[in-house]
C-alpha cells in the first residue's frame, strides 16, 4: 500500500470509526496545449500526470453523507434530502456537487444509500494542475461503482464538469474532468469538446529523451473569481458579434473581419482563441508526422498569445518560460486558467538540473517567491485501487 493510500486509509478510519468500502483515485492533469479552447467548444490536449487524488469511501445505511479531508479539520455532515448546489460552499462543494450532479445524470438520490469520504492528494492545489477535477473525477468513478449507476467515463466528466459549475461556482469547460477519467500511460487525449470524441495519442516523451517539467510559481489563483469569468463572457461577446454559435465556428481565415467589427480587446480574446484552437491541431498533426521534438514552437507561440491576446498570465509565469527556454527547454508555455498557477517546459532529460538551477535562481533574483518543479509523466486516468 503506497503512503497516500494508507493516509487516506488511517484518516478514513479516524474520522469515521469504521473500514472504508473501498479506495478510488484519479489524477491532476497537464494541458500540453489549448487554454481556453474548451469552453469555447474547441480542441484541447491533455494528459492524465502521475499526481493522484485517492479517495476512502464508505457506504451508510441511512441517508446520511460525510465527507472529510486531509486538508480541512472539518467533517460536513448533510442528508442526501438537503444535497442541493444552494445548500454546498467550501472545498465540500467538491465531492458533494458530485453527488448531487450524479442525481441530475440518471441517480435516483432518493433510492441510494448515504456514504462517508475521505480525501487525501498529491495534486498540487493552486497549480493549474486541476486538483479539483482530481477529487470530482475520484469521488464520480466510487459511487458510480456503490450506487452501481453504470455510467460510461464520458458522462462521468460531463458530471464532473456540471458539479464545478454548478456546485462550486467555476464556469469550466470539461477538459480537466476528461482528462483525468480518460487519461492513459504515455499518451495525452485530444479531445472536441463540441462532439466530446476522444481520441488517445502518444507523446512519445520517453523516446525522445523528453521530459515534461512543471514549473509552479505558487502564485495562487480561482478560476470562480473574476478574470476567467470576464475572459469567459469576453468570448461568448465575440462569437455574438460574428453571428456565430461559439468560436469553435471560425478559423484563422475569419480574424480579419473580426478585427473589423469587434473593439480591441474582444478581438484580442477570439483571436487567441482562434489560434490556439489551430495550435491544438498543428501540435497533433506534429506529433504524428515529426514526434514530440517538433512541437516547441507551437507551445512558445501558446504562451506568447495567453499574455498578449489573452492577458491571463503573470510575471512569474513570463519569467519561468523565458528562463526554462534560455537554458534549453524546447518549447514552454503557462497552462491552465491562468492569473497564477504554473509553467511548463519541454525538456531533454539531461538538462532538466539545469533548467530548474536557473528558474529557481531567476525567481531569487527578481525577489519572487520560491517556485516548485517537478517533472511529471502521462499516467492513467480515474480507477478503483487495489485493496
Amino acid at each position: 500500500m503506497s503512503d497516500l493510500h494508507q493516509t487516506v486509509t488511517t484518516g478514513f478510519q479516524t474520522r469515521f470509526d469504521t473500514e472504508p468500502t473501498g479506495l478510488w483515485s484519479a489524477p491532476g492533469r497537464v494541458n500540453l496545449i489549448g487554454e481556453h479552447t474548451d469552453y469555447n467548444d474547441g480542441f484541447v490536449f491533455p494528459f492524465a500526470i502521475d499526481r493522484r487524488t485517492v479517495v476512502a469511501l464508505g457506504v451508510r445505511a441511512d441517508r446520511l453523507v460525510r465527507v472529510a479531508s486531509s486538508f480541512a479539520e472539518e467533517t460536513v455532515e448533510l442528508s442526501l434530502d438537503d444535497l442541493t448546489p444552494e445548500n454546498l460552499e467550501g472545498w465540500s462543494a467538491y465531492p458533494l456537487g458530485v453527488a448531487w450532479a450524479l442525481g441530475q445524470f440518471g441517480a435516483d438520490l432518493a433510492a441510494v444509500a448515504g456514504f462517508e469520504v475521505f480525501i487525501d492528494s498529491d495534486v498540487p492545489i493552486g497549480a493549474g494542475l486541476s486538483s479539483s477535477a482530481a477529487i470530482e473525477s475520484a469521488v464520480a468513478v466510487a459511487l458510480n461503482d456503490v450506487w452501481q449507476l453504470g455510467l460510461d467515463r464520458r458522462v462521468l466528466a460531463r458530471v464532473g464538469q456540471l458539479a464545478e459549475n454548478r456546485a462550486v461556482g467555476a464556469p469550466t469547460g470539461i477538459m480537466d474532468q476528461s482528462a483525468s477519467l480518460l487519461g492513459r500511460a504515455d499518451a495525452a487525449v485530444f479531445l472536441d469538446c463540441r462532439s466530446l470524441a476522444a481520441e488517445v495519442i502518444p507523446l512519445g516523451f520517453d523516446a525522445a529523451g523528453l521530459e515534461l517539467l512543471i514549473i509552479d510559481t505558487r502564485v495562487s489563483h480561482a478560476h470562480s473569481t473574476g478574470g476567467y469569468a470576464s475572459r469567459r463572457a469576453s468570448c461568448e461577446k465575440g462569437a455574438q458579434l460574428m453571428g456565430v454559435l461559439s468560436l469553435r465556428d471560425l478559423d484563422v481565415d475569419d480574424l480579419a473581419r473580426a478585427r473589423d467589427l469587434l473593439d480591441d480587446e474582444t478581438f484580442r480574446r477570439v483571436r487567441h482563441v482562434v489560434t490556439e484552437n489551430q495550435r491544438v491541431l498543428d501540435t497533433v498533426r506534429t506529433l504524428r508526422e515529426q514526434g514530440p521534438t517538433a512541437i516547441g514552437a507551437l507551445l512558445d507561440a501558446s504562451h506568447v498569445s495567453m499574455r498578449d491576446d489573452f492577458e491571463i498570465s503573470v510575471p512569474e509565469l513570463d519569467l519561468a518560460v523565458e528562463t526554462a527556454r534560455a537554458t534549453g527547454a524546447i518549447g514552454a508555455r503557462m497552462t491552465g486558467g491562468g492569473f497564477g498557477g504554473a509553467a511548463i517546459a519541454l525538456t531533454p532529460h539531461a538538462l532538466i538540473p539545469a533548467v530548474t538551477a536557473a528558474v529557481t535562481a531567476a525567481f531569487a533574483a527578481r525577489g519572487f517567491g520560491t517556485p516548485d518543479l517537478f517533472v511529471v509523466r502521462a499516467a492513467d486516468g480515474a480507477a478503483r485501487e487495489q485493496d
